[in-house]
């Protein structure tokens, strides 16, 4: 049988997996939940225990399906059975024998670090000029930035890009209306020039591929007309912060584990997650168009979690989507503390429940319907398990000082013992439930210790050992915060508050312990109450969420001291949570840090000074924005009045009003001309301290 043939009849294949991972979850799902309602004294007789009992079987069948995921993949891992990932295809044909058509390299940006995001595009498409294939592809930046210092900069790398390298194929598109936010910005390439090409590969401001990645991901899309998107699986790289190095080492150890498992179970029904994947144009531009939602509260308006509902879209029109998880050269950067991991779930929450409007929608795939419902869990789950804190609470409170009694009412020869706590059932159902939790970490540290892995870089056995131990400690205490947020989040989301899309916080910049107490206070107020509750309710109870207590108490420390770059520093002098691409890095890598360590003194005023002083600089923004057309006579007296207060109070003006004197051309011009001429008796000081800078 061929490659190509094995995924003839993968729904079939699929389906049978399917079947057999619910019949697993559905199974030890309802074990535990018989097995907790003969521990919990009225074994569910009352309605707090119905409830306690429901939410239980709730947040177990959740943790069973990522234990059957990680076991899925380990075995995939393990043993390579055939039709294990798309990537086959390429196994028994002459890779050079494939034609590649016109592909773009689409970089959507919003007020990024120009720096670090064009560091990363020359490194990429360096990468690609050493595989001789750059010649079918073309790069394009497509900024919606707002600020206009980072806009400036962003042409001026550009620019110095274009100078140094002779990169014809590399284009910069600034959106002057910037609708519907990242899809509006695809959307408008798309529109543009998404007829000139085949493909569209995806990328976001801090992802990395190498050039022999993106060429494979052209032949597997040739090779199998079917697929629609095919997505990577992007290793995190590049943090320094112990936060960060934790989330970097689990990628690597465990994140090949649960994308050979999700594979296993959804093949050709797969995800999409927005970035370091590619696209079928035709069928993307034809079917994946998004709608707003009805309403404008948070349910409503703009789909924020777009990438599930194109992949969605994109099954409904017939197409496949894949997870390309064993392809490597895909890199991407996590946040680099917890505070800011949280203020993007805010938004990322808000998208998933959106998604409960889509459900419904006709025509989506059943698989596709149910990952809907695991994106919500994603954030809902949370929710869920304070709601089992609070019952359990609850029914702990209506039984505290309760007598208790092992002879019921009528004539029986023998006791009742229902009435008693039954201790060692508890700690089996704990003990089952920590299996199912940690296992998948058991799992993912074999995997990292098969043959050939320990020599790729994580240290040997030892610091792997050491490092899953860390890690597992550090989840364990970043649980509870993040149940708060989480559930906290989702509410708001239910109450119709909105969340804004504001640009990731990516440097390792720490933060500070106002900040932390600031946004973790609230937490451990409220854990302390919990505690002194549960103290004068029943202090037997105590040492069961002892555990939740301490991590919500902890949580400011905590947050601040893994936000830190110097700690994780250490950490990496002693070889803790090392990863392959710091003890044999990517050359991809080494050429993006070279770049980034080309940048680092450069101290030239800030991107609306240069504009508006560097002729070079000048001359390139005003060729790059678009024709104006005729305009409005208020709209040129406004212009009028505020050329001339700009030259008069300088750069620092608010950036609302520097825009609008960066989108006009005659008004920069202007600007440009009087400042060098420096004829005008009001021009501002700082003009002409920048000057010589320039």
């Amino acid at each position: 049988m061929t490659a190509a043939n094995r995924f003839n009849h993968w729904k079939l294949i699929a389906g049978l997996r399917r079947v057999a991972l619910f019949v697993a979850v559905g199974v030890q799902t309802w074990l535990a939940t018989g097995y907790l309602l003969k521990i919990l004294p009225d074994h569910g007789a009352t309605w707090t225990e119905t409830a306690i009992a429901t939410l239980f079987a709730i947040l177990f069948g959740w943790i069973s399906m990522g234990f059957w995921t990680a076991l899925a993949g380990f075995f995939v891992l393990l043993l390579r059975p055939r039709a294990s990932s798309i990537s086959e295809l390429l196994e028994d044909v002459d890779p050079e024998r494939i034609d590649l058509p016109r592909t773009a390299i689409v970089a959507p940006i919003c007020n990024e670090d120009p720096e670090r995001v064009f560091a990363g595009l020359r490194a990429t498409w360096e990468s690609l000029i050493e595989t001789g294939q750059h010649g079918h592809f073309e790069l394009f930046v497509l900024s919606d930035t707002s600020d206009p210092d980072i806009w400036v900069e962003e042409e001026a790398a550009w620019a110095q890009w274009l100078r140094e390298a002779g990169a014809p194929r590399v284009h910069y598109r600034h959106r002057r209306t910037r609708i519907k936010k990242k899809t509006g910005n695809i959307a408008d390439f798309c529109r543009r020039w998404g007829n000139d090409y085949r493909y569209m590969i995806v990328f976001d401001a801090d992802s990395l591929m190498t050039g022999e990645t993106l060429v494979k991901m052209v032949r597997i899309m040739e090779r199998r007309r079917q697929i629609g998107i095919l997505q990577t699986a992007p290793l995190t790289v590049n943090r320094r912060s112990i936060y960060a190095r934790a989330q970097q080492f689990g990628n690597h150890v465990f994140g090949p584990l649960f994308t050979a498992g999700l594979n296993f179970w959804q093949m050709g029904d797969g995800y999409y997650w927005g970035h370091n994947a590619i696209i079928r144009l035709r069928p993307f531009i034809e079917h994946c168009g998004l709608q707003r939602l009805p309403g404008d509260h948070a349910m409503g308006g703009e789909i924020l979690s777009h990438d599930f509902v194109e992949a969605a879209y994109m099954r409904r029109a017939g197409y496949e989507v894949w997870l390309a998880w064993d392809l490597p050269g895909s890199y991407e950067e996590p946040p680099p503390a917890l505070l800011d991991e949280l203020k993007r779930d805010r938004r990322w929450s808000q998208g998933n429940l959106q998604h409960l409007r889509l459900i419904g929608q006709p025509g989506i795939t059943l698989t596709h319907r149910v990952m809907f419902l695991y994106g919500i869990m994603a954030y809902g789950s949370s929710l869920f398990w304070l709601l089992l804190l609070a019952a359990s609470t609850l029914n702990l409170t209506q039984h505290a000082g309760q007598p208790v009694s092992f002879f019921p009412d009528h004539f029986t020869l023998y006791p009742d013992w229902s009435p008693a706590w039954a201790f060692e059932r508890a700690m089996t159902l704990m003990a089952t439930t920590a299996t199912l939790l940690f296992a998948p970490k058991i799992l993912g540290m074999l995997t990292a210790m098969f043959p050939g892995r320990v020599a790729r870089g994580y240290g040997g056995r030892i610091r792997i050992l050491l490092g899953v131990l860390l890690e597992a400690l550090l989840s364990a205490l970043l649980a509870p915060v993040r149940m708060l947020y989480h559930s906290r989040y989702v509410l708001l989301t239910l109450m119709g508050k909105t969340a804004g899309w504001k640009t990731q916080q990516r440097e390792d910049k720490g933060v500070s312990w106002r900040e932390a107490l600031l946004q973790h206070g609230p937490g451990a107020l409220l854990a302390a109450a919990w505690a002194a509750w549960i103290w004068r309710v029943d202090t037997g109870y105590l040492p069961w969420i002892s555990p939740i207590v301490a991590a919500l108490i902890l949580a400011a420390p905590i947050s601040r001291w893994t936000s830190l770059a110097g700690p994780g520093d250490f950490l990496r002098r002693l070889g803790l949570f090392a990863i392959p691409a710091e003890t044999r890095p990517d050359p991809l890598l080494t050429t993006l840090h070279r770049y980034l360590n080309r940048e680092a003194g450069d101290h030239s005023p800030h991107g609306f000074q240069r504009a508006v002083i560097d002729p070079l600089i000048n001359a390139l923004h005003i060729a790059l924005l678009p024709s104006p057309g005729t305009r409005p006579f208020r709209t040129r007296q406004n212009l009028n009045l505020l050329k001339y207060r700009a030259l008069r109070q300088g750069p620092g003006m608010p950036a609302e009003d520097r825009m609008t004197l960066l989108n006009d051309a005659d008004t920069l011009r202007w600007l440009h001309r009087e400042i060098w001429q420096s004829v005008h008796p009001d021009i501002s000081r700082a003009w002409r301290d920048d000057m010589g800078k320039a």
